[in-house]
């Protein structure tokens, strides 16, 4: 008999019937294996893992629900439709018929995924709550070469840039960034919106390499279905706002490639003109497009970048953090310099309060404006220098955002070595290592805010939980008792050993308390010293477990157990940073 024999009329049971192979499914639902992987991607079906795989462990096994649930799904149906069609066109080209061709291809069907959104997001919180991925692959995509021969098309290059400017005004406009970091990777950005922490990476403004060992199939059906995505949660942002979208650009700032200036301009200029009159819906739509860029785009004058923040800002809704965070760099106007990255300090800045200008075509100001307070250089020498404005790195404005206050400006000068970028995703505190920079920059918040620094305190990186405070309240008391038995044992053993000294000396036996030849001082000295440590040595390590650790249970001992090794794993850790730090220092000097 097989192993898996069922008689016959008798249903699947258990994994059998949970089930199915990624052959099973792709057959039963009678497409081919590339349209199934992306079906499934689009539709958040993954492949399970079952403890009991009954076509053996090189399958790739699915829940029988989730191939059921595709069944019934309008996707299958409409690709199956277009493999139809492509047959079609297939066969008119074969008999040369190419009208019948180019009329087939005309009306091709097509599929949109906006159905799929509602779906699998249907509050809007879940949507921003699963905006991670989709923002670091929209930033991605957009840095990419715009090449015809490459592997991906350029309108999906082009459509990415215009949903991360869009995305980027909108953090902008409402000052909802909240930290952001440089690493050898790229920058990391956090924002908070509507209570959710976003949390993205774009890469460096550097030109970038289409490699071949990427499968971009798989990438591109992930694309596809983040670009649908962000669309919608910027519509559902900007409507928030009482801001049109899309939004319409000017197209001179568009050809110069100031695409989030542009944007900003609109939704400024947009939020000034609510309660205008509308124009009329006669006009054909090519009038409309240029009546509306007549209306709203003012001429490029001095400022007009942070109107977005100077006019219109949201006094009612904004919290604590978002009032300071607007603020930081009110009254500061910036200008870059050729040599640093445009797109990350245009961002930066101006969701901080600041306003931005830039050399070339486009720029709201001059660098010759006598009103402009720092310049971001990152070359040694300039041609010129204006007194009345300070020359810094870029460095000093990303750590004046992650510090929340405007840091000095002398260690950050051109020409000099900055001082470290750290990063604000890291808790020092629970590290238990705070670098001499963050004390020294917590030490200048205190002063901006003449607060008093606290007394700093060990150990409080789990205050909040309750559980592991009982623990670790535990494991205090049975160190402190180890302690204490091995403190009693150690007085108890020097006692003895000091009155079996006397003894010696006095030329009787400690065992029998016959007298004996008394030998040399220092030899019995020695010996004695020898076998005192070994026996302290023997005693160390045949030494017994304390009580109250008998006592826990299996998991609080087990949970005793990893706060001890996490804490032993800190300590080398900050061992190991403070051995770097030694050594630094004593390189330099």
């Amino acid at each position: 008999m097989p192993k898996h024999y069922r008689p016959a009329g008798k249903k699947k049971e258990g994994n059998a019937a949970k089930y199915v192979t990624r052959s099973q499914a792709v057959k039963s639902l009678q497409v081919t294996l590339p349209l199934f992987r992306k079906i499934c991607i689009w539709k958040g079906i993954f492949p399970r893992d079952p403890k009991k795989k009954i076509k053996g462990n090189h399958q790739t096994y699915y829940h029988t629900k989730d191939i059921s649930f595709l069944h019934h799904d309008p996707l299958v149906d409409i690709h199956r439709d277009i493999r139809a069609h492509d047959k079609k066109i297939k066969k008119a080209l074969s008999k040369k018929n190419k009208p019948r061709a180019v009329r087939l291809e005309e009306h091709k069907p097509s599929y949109s995924l906006d159905r799929l959104i509602l779906e699998r997001y249907p509050r809007f919180i879940d949507a921003l709550g699963d905006l991670d991925d989709c923002l670091t692959m929209i930033h991605l995509f957009a840095s990419l070469p715009t090449l015809q021969n490459e592997k991906v098309d350029v309108k999906r290059i082009h459509n990415c840039r215009r949903l991360s400017h869009e995305w980027q005004a909108y953090i902008s406009r409402t000052n909802k960034l909240r930290k952001t970091f440089i690493s050898v990777k790229g920058i990391y950005y956090q924002v908070e919106v509507d209570g959710q922490k976003i949390t993205w990476i774009a890469p460096h403004s550097i030109q970038q390499v289409v490699t071949d060992d990427v499968d971009f199939n798989v990438m591109l059906t992930f694309l596809e279905y983040y670009e649908t995505l962000l669309a919608f949660v910027n519509f559902k942002l900007y409507h928030s706002i009482d801001v049109k979208y899309p939004p319409i650009l000017d197209p001179r700032l568009e050809a110069l490639a100031a695409d989030l200036y542009a944007l900003s301009r609109y939704i400024a200029n947009r939020s000034k003109e609510q309660g205008g009159n509308e124009l009329s819906s006669k006009l054909d739509e090519s009038q409309l497009t240029l009546a509306q860029l007549q209306h709203q785009l003012v001429p490029c004058e001095p400022g007009v970048l942070m109107h977005l923040v100077e006019e219109t800002e949201i006094e009612d809704d904004a919290d604590e953090e978002t009032k300071e965070c607007r603020s930081l760099f009110k009254n500061m106007r910036f200008f870059l310099g050729r040599e640093v990255p445009r797109e990350p300090l245009l961002f930066v800045i101006s969701a901080f309060g600041g306003m931005v200008s830039w050399e070339g075509d486009g720029a709201p100001f001059e660098e010759s404006d006598t009103s402009i307070t720092h310049q971001i250089v990152d070359r040694p020498t300039q041609n010129h220098l204006f007194l009345c404005r300070e020359y810094i790195q870029p460095q000093w404005v990303f750590d004046s955002v992650n510090a929340r206050i405007i840091l000095p400006t002398e260690d950050y000068l051109v020409g000099k070595v900055p001082p470290p970028h750290l990063s604000p995703f890291v808790d020092n505190d629970a590290e238990g290592y705070t670098p001499d920079y963050a004390q020294k920059i917590k030490q200048l918040q205190a002063a901006v805010r003449k607060q008093v620094l606290p007394v700093p305190s060990i150990g409080n990186e789990d205050q909040n939980d309750t559980q592991n405070l009982l623990l670790e309240g535990v494991a205090g008391r049975v160190e402190a008792n180890k302690a204490a038995e091995r403190k009693k044992e150690m007085s108890k053993q020097e006692k003895q050993h000091h009155e079996e000294m006397k003894m010696e000396l006095q030329g009787i036996s400690p065992a029998t308390g016959t007298i004996q030849n008394v030998q040399a001082p220092d030899q019995d000295q020695d010996q004695d010293q020898d076998q005192d440590q070994d026996q302290a040595d023997n005693d160390q390590m045949s030494e017994e477990p304390d009580m109250s650790e008998l006592t826990m249970s299996r998991r609080k001992r087990g949970l005793y157990e990893s706060i001890r090794i996490s804490k032993q794993r800190r300590k080398a850790k900050v061992d190991h940073l403070e051995y770097r730090k030694r050594s630094i220092a004593k390189n330099q000097k």
